[in-house]
């Protein structure tokens, strides 16, 4: 049986390892930096995948010379129909809900999560693959959503949206109503400052990638899902 001393020798380098890992937030046995780098990347990179644009030209289309020319579920919806909209929201859905979980599996400061989550909804505005011209960042942001309240408080949510999107008929009105809930849905389940900013931050990012569509509705003009 080893001694005290000899144990506390080998287990020294292991513990080290372990306060440094928790100093930068990273869970035990990672190596902080090069895994910081690496989901940052990849999280923008799956972020990036322009699903809309994929879909649409396999089936003959330039997404981007059709309707309002993003390559967003609503506009695939319009072009393409239901079926494929639908396609595309999920999938867009999935770049943000995946890299979340795993995020927020891995990582344990706050700033860190909030900052690593954000990559993907980047990527899916300013992706690599289209001139850094994509969509709007709504489902990748709902996916985000549903990763940190979880999938129950999520589909309560996405039956209201519906209801709603169903009632107005015009896609962007609601998604600007609903990214002003966010900020207090965050601090309704976490009560603190940070993951109010975060929510405030998803909020700011939905208004801001719709700010054509805002001056289209002030002006009256804006598409509707079904004409």
């Amino acid at each position: 049986m080893e001694s005290l001393p000899e144990f506390i020798d080998a287990h020294k380098e292991q513990a080290r390892c372990f306060v440094t890992n928790r100093r930068f937030g990273v869970k035990q046995g990672m190596n902080e930096q090069w895994m910081v780098l690496l989901v940052g990347f990849s999280a923008y990179l799956i972020g990036s995948i322009p699903v809309g644009f994929l879909v649409a030209r396999a089936k003959g289309i330039n997404i981007k010379l059709v309707g309002s020319g993003n390559i967003g579920a609503t506009n695939i919806t319009r072009s393409l129909g239901l079926f494929w909209g639908a396609t595309v929201g999920v999938v867009d859905f999935l770049k943000g809900f995946l890299p979340a979980l795993f995020i927020q599996r891995y990582f344990t400061q706050d700033w860190l999560v909030f900052l690593l989550c954000l990559l993907p909804v980047i990527g899916h505005i300013f992706p690599l693959w289209l001139n850094f011209k994509g969509g709007k960042g709504v489902a990748t942001i709902f996916g985000i959503i549903a990763a940190f309240f979880g999938l129950p408080f999520f589909f309560a949510f996405l039956v209201i949206w519906f209801i709603v999107v169903k009632l107005v008929n015009v896609m962007s009105l609601v998604n600007l109503v609903m990214a002003l809930l966010f900020p207090l849905a965050f601090w309704i389940k976490f009560k603190d400052l940070p993951h109010v900013l975060f929510g405030l931050i998803l909020s700011l990012i939905i208004w801001w990638s719709h700010r054509k569509n805002l001056q289209r509705l002030i002006a009256g003009k804006e598409n509707r899902i079904a004409k």
